[in-house]
């Protein structure tokens, strides 16, 4: 039985993230990018003011909302759907990409990324322009919302509109068990096992207590933790990243030739860095990107939908700034570590953290394996907050505002799970469910 449910979801798997899937997401963003004529390019500038500068200069993106206000400010808005966004994919997703397609699978990150900012962009817009008070009088937003009001307004429309809502919030609450929970859970107790010799019940007991203080205490309390623990981990890692970058200032070089080189089949000159077929380094980069910055998937519509503005627009912009923190940094100092640190990378095999730490050692030493242990965890954590408020928003679009406590207190028990479980098929299973929220989502 539990082989045939492999090879079900194999099937499905491969569907969903084949190349056509994978060229219909990258198609909608060069769609969006051909209609707001390449904004993301022509208007940087603009974009860049209204969010990094207007979290320095403008008060109202960082202002917090009144004890009776449940929404959140723009800038808690941006680091819960960075905390969801910015997890294990970044480390361990960057190094399977190059190892599986070679140097040049960075490069179609880069072009995944580049369109995918558009499209995150129109999500959001989409997803404040929709958007609805719940029974609490906190924001909800997101793709289900968008699909039923929106697209179910056009004639002809409305019962589609209706049912690929509940098929999208069926989907995301699926995956946030999977994708969003135990999967992270899965690293987390691994690398503090590796690191510090915790067994990894005890990092499913801590974990399930820590998240449910977070996820329990609502909106509000997500946000506030994100707002602190996003912008922290990821200036650390990023620092990090640019003193093995600046240290192997020589071989950047042949690394960005490497990179360049193999997104087209070619080969490295003096067989420094070899690169991989192009098919295999436009698929891996292209699936890796999307999986990284979830542009596409309408899940940061959800968190951006809760942020305290009145124009759509303007929180557009910050979805635009999310996709390039994402990939465009993070991404890019994962892989500008494992290359330029000059660590082995054996390409066409398997890889995971491992091959990113090896980045850090090569340069720091062995105690920087406790900093990249440390970092994969901050990062996994936050993805589990983020997904818990993406998980509690579907369930509250299905079956209303009392269902959000239960399903809470399921996510945060689920943490044992995870961190005890072989989960392979169940990642599978996780990662089919996320993708399959890419059907109804690009057709909004």
């Amino acid at each position: 039985m539990v082989e045939l449910i492999a090879n079900v979801n194999n099937a499905i798997n491969g569907f969903v993230w084949g190349v056509p899937m994978l060229v219909l997401l990258v198609g909608t963003g060069i769609l969006m990018t051909i209609l707001t004529k390449f904004f993301q390019l022509s208007h940087i500038g603009h974009w860049f003011k209204n969010t990094v500068g207007g979290i320095f200069h403008d008060q109202h993106v960082t202002k917090h909302t009144d004890a009776d206000d449940q929404s959140i400010s723009q800038f808690q808005s941006l680091c819960t759907a960075l905390a969801a966004t910015i997890g294990t994919g970044n480390i361990v997703g960057v190094a399977s990409a190059l190892v599986a397609g070679g140097p040049g699978a960075i490069f179609w990150m880069w072009v995944v990324a580049f369109f995918g900012m558009m499209t995150n962009y129109s999500e959001n817009v989409l997803g404040i322009y929709y958007r609805r008070r719940n029974s609490k009088n906190e924001w909800s937003g997101g793709a289900m919302y968008y699909l039923k009001d929106g697209l179910g307004s056009y004639k002809g429309c409305k019962q589609i509109g209706a049912v690929l809502a509940v098929l999208f919030s069926a989907f995301c609450l699926l995956a946030s068990f999977g994708i969003g929970n135990m999967s992270q859970v899965n690293s987390i107790a691994a690398n503090m096992t590796s690191a510090f010799s915790i067994p990894a019940t005890a990092t499913g007991i801590v974990l399930v207590i820590i998240g449910a203080l977070v996820i329990v205490g609502g909106l509000k309390r997500i946000a506030a933790v994100t707002e602190k623990l996003v912008p922290f981990m990821a200036i650390a890692y990023v620092i990090g990243a640019l003193v093995i970058f600046f240290a192997n200032i020589g071989h950047v070089g042949a690394v960005f030739t490497a990179i360049f080189k193999g997104a087209f089949g070619l080969r490295a000159v003096g067989g420094g860095i070899v690169g991989s077929g192009v098919k295999l380094a436009l698929t891996w980069g292209m699936k890796r990107g999307v999986f990284s910055n979830e542009a596409g998937l309408g899940t940061g519509s959800i968190a951006h939908a809760c942020a305290d503005t009145k124009k759509p627009v303007k929180q557009g912009f910050f979805g635009i700034f999310e996709v390039f923190v994402d990939t465009i940094i993070i991404c890019t100092m994962t892989a500008l570590v494992i290359l330029c640190s000059g660590v082995p990378v054996n390409y066409g095999e398997a890889a995971g953290a491992e091959l990113t730490i090896s980045g850090f050692t090569a340069v720091y030493g062995n105690w920087v394996s406790i900093f990249t242990a440390v970092a994969m965890c901050c990062f996994a954590f936050s993805t589990i907050i983020g997904w818990g408020l993406y998980g509690t928003r579907c369930i509250e679009f299905l079956f209303g505002s009392r269902s959000n406590m239960p399903f809470m207190v399921l996510y945060s028990l689920t943490a044992i799970v995870g961190a005890t479980m072989n989960l392979g098929l169940m990642w599978s299973i996780a990662e089919t469910f996320n993708g399959l929220m890419v059907i109804p989502n690009l057709i909004a």
